[in-house]
């Protein structure tokens, strides 16, 4: 009895797999518990690994601690990754210009996905989907540099492994590793996002993090990393309450939202796909663009308010134009996104990419306080800037800004805990691994930073008065 019991238990466990394979078991899935066979995926629990589990913020954010990442990848699946790499640096050309001052990108095909074992913590999380990200600081592999930006997805390869469907890390689906490109300092990611939000505008969570990759031959230490949350998987739901609303991430020409630039494909939409509708962004072009701008302003104000948070939108600009930004709008036509909030039927602006913030100049330097320098090709900024109303709202926010958020000795203080927090780590990194040159450049890098603050409040200051 007790041998076709087990026989009976067998076939059940291998129908429930085919189901799931097929799809059956989807509804159920998102409706009840997870049912994991253990036996292969020994760390595998609710709290770490399923989509049960709200996002971790404590853990996953920790705001006290550098966390360690260690990373598992087959040799010959990092040698595919490698030359898949190369094959899209190679295809996109070199480098120069493009609409809107922007480096030449890397066109619209993303680098492959590979599966990798991740380890945190004493904890493993199975056939996690690893790839490349990034643009311009991709090429940075032309020159020898391997610490590269990398995007992470827990449950890519869920297809091929089903027991994983729905894999998470404390809750989330996907997370970026941002390598602090071109930055000695080690936290201009992390502290313009997280001033972004402290301003009480939607922004990604980040933190500090080092990277351990070994790829069958050893780990080998990456570096120091900003690990940042990913717009399209946690911060909608969590800072907004529903992700439901339209997310686009513009990139190109028709970022600019100038006449005559608008394009569809350049408004790449990160759900919602199916539904294919743009009508949202194309109003807020429509109406940005209208010749009531000039003919009847008090009807222009009106439809681009009922399209566009526009308070929010002007709080963005002046915490940006404060901390000084050049790889933004206004200067590039990347590196935001815009959400339709549900609650408003609004589209919102969410900050990203934040790098080649808190520096003085750059190609060409950020722009200044007073935008008078920008012109029609930046809509967004030139028209709503001319507006007296508008003007006096963007500085007030300017003065809001650096009188409760980016305060000389708060943030003083600020970098230097994460000066002492992030030391050690610095200092380790390896040539090949790094974009410090030495020691005395990281200090050096966060001396200034600490500089660039004050200056940057007498700057705000002597513009207001």
């Amino acid at each position: 009895m007790k041998k076709y019991s087990l026989i009976f238990t067998a076939l059940l466990i291998i129908v429930f797999n085919a189901c799931r394979e097929d799809g059956l078991l989807d509804e159920i899935d998102d409706e009840t518990e997870e049912i994991i066979d253990l036996s292969d995926y020994a760390d595998w629990t609710e709290a770490t690994h399923s989509n049960i589990a709200e996002p971790d913020y404590s853990v996953v954010f920790n705001q006290n601690k550098v966390l360690r990442f260690d990373i598992e990848i087959n040799s010959s699946d990092w040698s595919t990754m490698q030359s898949d790499l190369q094959d899209i640096l190679g295809s996109s050309g070199g480098g120069g210009p493009q609409g809107g001052g922007a480096p030449a990108d890397l066109g619209d095909t993303n680098p492959m996905w590979i599966p990798c074992s991740f380890n945190f913590n004493g904890k493993q999380w199975y056939n996690v989907g690893i790839r490349y990200k990034g643009n311009s600081s991709l090429r940075s592999a032309q020159s020898g540099n391997n610490k590269l930006s990398l995007k992470l997805d827990f449950d890519e390869f869920e297809d091929d492994y089903p027991a994983l469907k729905n894999q998470r890390f404390y809750g989330f689906k996907q997370l970026n590793l941002n390598n602090n490109y071109n930055d000695a300092s080690l936290m201009r990611e992390k502290v313009g996002a997280d001033l972004f939000r402290e301003f009480g505008l939607i922004s990604a969570q980040t933190t500090f993090c080092t990277v351990y990759i070994n790829n069958g031959s050893g780990s080998q230490y990456f570096g120091v990393y900003a690990l940042v949350e990913e717009v399209d998987d946690t911060v909608l739901d969590t800072q907004l309450g529903d992700d439901s609303g339209n997310l686009y991430k513009p990139d190109g020409t028709a970022a600019s939202f100038a006449s005559g630039s608008y394009k569809e494909s350049e408004m790449e939409k990160k759900n919602n796909e199916e539904l294919a509708d743009y009508s949202d962004v194309k109003s807020l072009y429509d109406v940005v663009n209208s010749s009531t701008r000039t003919s009847d302003v008090t009807q222009w104000k009106s439809d681009l308010e009922e399209v566009l948070n526009v308070d929010g939108f002007l709080k963005w600009l002046a915490a940006n134009i404060v901390i000084q930004n050049w790889d933004t709008y206004g200067r590039m036509t990347h590196n935001y996104y815009l959400y339709n909030n549900p609650e408003n039927d609004l589209l919102t602006w969410i900050p990203w990419d934040n790098n080649e913030a808190l520096q003085y100049g750059k190609q060409g330097g950020a722009l200044s306080l007073s935008l008078n320098e920008v012109g029609s090709g930046w809509p967004l900024i030139s028209y709503l800037i001319a507006d007296s109303e508008y003007k006096e709202i963007y500085e007030a926010y300017m003065r809001q800004f650096v009188d409760e958020v980016f305060v000389p000795s708060k943030m003083i203080e600020k970098y230097e805990k994460y000066y002492l927090l992030l030391k050690d780590y610095a200092y380790a990194e390896e040539s090949g691994y790094t974009f410090i040159k030495n020691n005395s450049q990281f200090d050096e890098a966060v001396q200034t930073l600490k500089s660039h603050v004050q200056q940057r409040n007498d700057a705000v200051f002597g513009h207001l008065n």
